[in-house]
């Protein structure tokens, strides 16, 4: 989105100081900043200030400071973080369309990525880069909008109660859609209840006018419609006015269905691999067609979409091994539903490779056992990477090299093996999927 550095100062309540500029977007990062954006130093564990040099020498634009002015133009403010806020609102309140807040416990960061495809077949869409959905990728998102979108798609996350209110007090969105209620982020939250009751802000903060997307597969979630004044439209494999009949999962994992809506029944072949992920396609395509998508769109969209990084990335090594990279987050539910895509591979030998779940609070002994469990069921050997409370039935190695020489023990390499690697985003597992991609 494209703004003067006058507005900028002015939403801001902030002073320009240097050459007034126009920027188009904004970043926080030196080494990812594209050329003409605002460069917003955060003070955290390190002080953005320090890298301004070098977001001008990126191509920044401009930058805000709350401390001394250095070459270029500046906008001084008082808080770096609370005028980026400042800024997505700003934002927000040019965007002439639909605003689309995800949240839920697994499966939001997919959901955004599918109704993004989606939504592009019939708008001028933007949505949220990779996993940007708290206090600093909300506003983030917002400020990258082309000035010609008409339908965002902004993920939400929520560390604890009123996370998401907040975010929605920058979103304002239009359109709310929850996934499911899942034991992720226990610690925080305490129960599924505490869980529920977060995501549940999102379509709190939805008008008359707005729209309610709930899963009605998940109970918790289908509950939702009784807090908001908003209309609602469901969606589910079991249940739901937008439906899954007729599915089969090919060997390349893209499921095939006919999907069914009170705007009409469409054929649809995902792009994207895993069974789970249809309730996710039917998410979008339920938001997408309740405002205004026709269904041959809608099918077209779900055929072209993509993952973002480390979700569901079905490849195959130099050597033939097949590798599910699912590498980017994990919880119970979304693991157990990697290791029945895993199964369903056609492959002599299967292995999972898993880190550990980070914050599961009391569960997380259980949650890993029973993963552990799940894996014996279907068949699948684990090779668990510095992580214990998986149980003495696996592999245990400390390093993503000590993996992939474990795997190679096992004979899971070549073309009759199918590889799942699978974390919390603090396991950094994806350097098990680079090192199999080198072999």
């Amino acid at each position: 989105m494209r703004l003067s550095t006058d507005e900028i100062a002015e939403a801001t309540g902030g002073e320009v100081f240097g050459r007034s500029t126009t920027v188009d977007g904004a970043g926080i990062d030196s080494r990812s900043l594209a050329p003409g954006q605002l460069f917003v130093p955060l003070v955290a564990e390190r002080d953005g200030h320090q890298f301004i040099g070098a977001a001008l020498a990126a191509g920044a634009s401009s930058y805000l400071t709350q401390g001394p002015i250095e070459a270029g133009t500046a906008i001084r403010v008082q808080d770096t973080g609370a005028a980026l806020t400042a800024l997505g609102r700003w934002a927000r309140s040019r965007i002439d369309g639909e605003v689309v807040g995800v949240t839920g416990s697994v499966g939001k960061t997919s959901l955004k990525d599918l109704l993004a495809a989606v939504a592009s077949t019939t708008w001028v869409a933007h949505a949220s880069v990779g996993s940007f959905n708290n206090e600093l990728g909300v506003p983030l998102t917002l400020l990258g909008a082309p000035d010609d979108t008409r339908f965002v798609v902004v993920e939400m996350g929520a560390r604890g109660q009123g996370h998401i209110a907040e975010l929605c007090e920058t979103a304002r969105p239009t359109v709310g859609v929850v996934t499911v209620v899942a034991g992720a982020h226990l610690e925080q939250f305490g129960s599924l209840e505490g869980v529920a009751r977060a995501k549940g802000e999102l379509v709190e903060a939805l008008g008359p006018r707005g729209l309610a997307v709930l899963n009605a597969d998940d109970a918790l979630v289908a509950a939702m419609a009784a807090r908001t004044a908003a209309e609602v439209i469901t969606f589910g494999r079991t249940g739901g006015e937008v439906r899954a009949v007729a599915l089969t999962v090919g060997d390349d994992l893209r499921a095939r269905f006919t999907l069914e809506s009170p705007w009409g029944r469409t054929e649809v072949h995902l792009g994207v691999a895993g069974e789970h992920q249809v309730t996710n396609a039917l998410g979008a395509a339920a938001a997408a067609l309740a405002r205004g998508a026709e269904p041959d769109a809608v099918a077209a969209g779900l055929a072209g979409a993509s993952l973002s990084t480390g979700r569901m990335h079905l490849r195959t090594a130099p050597d033939g091994t097949r590798v599910l990279d699912d590498s980017y987050n994990a919880n119970p539910t979304s693991m157990a539903a990697a290791l029945r895509a895993l199964a369903a591979l056609p492959a002599a030998r299967k292995v999972a490779v898993l880190g550990t779940m980070a914050e599961l609070g009391d569960s997380a002994e259980e949650g890993h056992a029973t993963i552990a469990e799940l894996a014996s069921e279907l068949g699948i050997a684990v090779v668990a990477v510095d992580e214990a409370r998986y149980g003495p039935s696996v592999k245990p190695v400390k390093t993503p090299a000590e993996a992939i020489e474990a795997l190679a023990a096992a004979g899971a390499t070549g073309p009759d093996a199918a590889v799942l690697v699978k974390a919390s985003r603090a396991a950094r597992l994806e350097r098990v999927v680079t090192l199999m991609m080198q072999c």
